[in-house]
């Protein structure tokens, strides 16, 4: 039987049969072998060339495919170099790239009425990975307030300006946008306005209760122009803002500490915190805070609280971080930027009252209700209103909200003769059990 190695498939429709093996090899002479190693080399030499031909041009072409495919990218992560979009160039993106509400929905003013700058940061944008399944969607915007777009002189002074150059020395207009409900106010891509000579902070813990340099501030936006001035102004007749806020060595030093002669309606710190068993009480937040003082008594017993703080002529943001605790530049009409059930204590003295709308009250007591843990601390603190509202609005609705008294002490408001009012001062808890329903 012969070896596997020398037997044929059987062709198609046939048999096996047997034939010699044919030589794998010819007899060529010598001549003819010169001459075929000679072409041989010639053809591996255009094969090697041509090869490596191949290997540049598609080396070329890939470089090529990928700058272009990724000229967003590219241009977002290496050239920062000033762009103005044309209005134009946005309406035929947004039409080819974007999907959902744009500018374009709002009827007084429109696109063409809005600064380039405002349109371009509020249009969508294409994600570089295409569908995100926690965004829900293969676009992202940049939130903006709706109120933005009806103030077209102040939104297009806030607007205006040199793309990578300075931005205006505008604090005062931008404040402005907040409190007409431009909140959150749009990104800007330029260099807010600084001290050109700015000193180094005061080292923590002295800055606590230490002023802080003038350097610190840039006082265009204000009738002060330096600290001393802020300082000296609680002597002055007037209606500032929190005029004795920035005397340190004042009435500040004693806020919400044990006084000889106590105050009805005043809570000590250490009064408060002992409703919560020790170390439950964390973090928090203060709103309408002033000068921040609140936050740094509590840090003095290691916990942290973000203070919100608008500056009515004064610069109450930058005085609070001068003393190494954490401002927030939000209206009272902002939700609150914390996720539900997180925080251990929410306080407001003076802040919340009856000059804020009752519907946005309302909101905003649900807005505490929702950031705090359950079984944490809503300290309201001198809450004011007239003694006709209170029986027949601000009780019911304080009441209704879900909070447990914990504290609960009114008294007279003596300050405004001529109208009759009251003060409430209340630490309330929200439960501890079953927070989420309220029968």
């Amino acid at each position: 039987m012969l070896p596997l190695d020398q037997v044929e498939r059987r062709p198609k429709g046939g048999s096996f049969s047997r034939r010699k093996r044919r030589p794998s090899f010819s007899i060529i002479s010598v001549k003819n072998r010169r001459k075929m190693g000679f072409n041989c080399s010639i053809l591996t030499s255009l094969v090697k060339y041509s090869f490596l031909l191949f290997i540049i041009v598609s080396t070329n072409l890939v470089t090529l495919f990928l700058t272009t495919s990724n000229d967003l990218e590219s241009s977002c992560l290496v050239n920062f170099q000033a762009k103005t979009i044309s209005i134009a160039e946005l309406k035929i993106s947004n039409q080819t790239q974007t999907t959902g509400p744009t500018l374009d929905s709002l009827d007084k003013p429109g696109v063409d009425n809005l600064p380039s700058e405002l349109v371009t940061f509020a249009y969508g944008q294409k994600l570089p990975f295409g569908y995100n399944p926690f965004y829900g969607t293969d676009t992202i915007y940049s939130p903006i307030g709706l109120m933005c777009a009806r103030y077209k002189s102040d939104i297009q002074k806030y607007m205006s300006y040199d793309v990578n150059g300075s931005c205006p020395n505008d604090e005062t207009v931008a404040q402005k946008l907040l409190l007409k409900g431009c909140e959150p106010l749009p990104r800007r891509r330029c260099h807010p306005a600084a001290a050109s000579e700015y000193d180094e902070p005061i080292p923590y813990p002295q800055c606590q209760w230490t002023t802080p340099p003038d350097s610190s501030v840039v006082w265009k936006a204000y009738s002060c122009k330096n600290y001393t001035c802020l300082v000296n102004r609680r002597l002055e007749k007037g209606s500032d803002d929190c005029k004795d806020c920035f005397w340190l060595d004042g009435l500040e030093r004693y806020r919400w500490l044990p006084r000889r002669r106590p105050i009805q309606l005043e809570f000590t710190l250490d009064e408060v915190l002992a409703l919560k068993k020790r170390g439950t009480v964390r973090i928090g937040l203060d709103i309408g805070g002033g000068a921040g003082t609140f936050a740094v008594r509590m840090s003095e017993r290691n916990i942290t609280i973000v203070t919100t703080s608008m500056n009515f002529n004064a610069p109450f943001n930058n005085f609070i971080a001068s003393r190494g605790v954490i401002p927030m530049f939000i209206t009272i009409s902002q939700r609150l930027p914390f996720f539900d059930n997180t925080l251990d204590i929410v306080h407001s003295m003076h802040v919340i009252s009856n000059w804020i709308p009752p519907v946005q009250l309302q909101f905003l007591l649900f807005d505490i209700y929702r950031v705090l843990r359950p079984g944490g601390l809503f300290w309201l603190d001198r809450f004011f209103c007239e003694v006709t509202q209170w029986k027949v609005i601000y009780k019911p609705m304080i009441e209704s909200i879900g909070f447990e008294k914990k504290k609960w002490v009114k008294g007279w408001k003596l300050d405004q003769p001529t109208v009759e009012e009251i003060y409430l001062s209340a630490v309330l808890q929200k439960p501890l059990q079953n927070s989420w329903r309220i029968d």
